[in-house]
């Protein structure tokens, strides 16, 4: 079984999002709407903030849906 997992970055930091256990608490969203963006596809635009800001929001995700691995 292939887990489902959506990869997005920049020079600083590479994201991960896991949709299949994503429990839509919104925290990214409301953490950055301009990063985490729902309406936009793709949903996640790493240019609209530095690393470190993107880091402290995806620390906030309750399901660990989203994680990081800084570069």
């Amino acid at each position: 079984m292939s887990e489902n997992v959506k990869v997005y970055e920049n020079d600083k930091v590479k994201v991960f999002w896991k949709p299949d256990i994503c429990v839509h608490s919104g925290n990214c969203v409301m953490g950055n709407p301009k990063v985490f963006n729902p309406e936009r596809k793709p949903w996640i635009d790493l240019s609209q903030a530095d690393a470190e800001e993107i880091k402290r929001v995806i620390d906030t995700c309750p399901s660990g849906a989203l994680s990081y691995e800084s570069k």
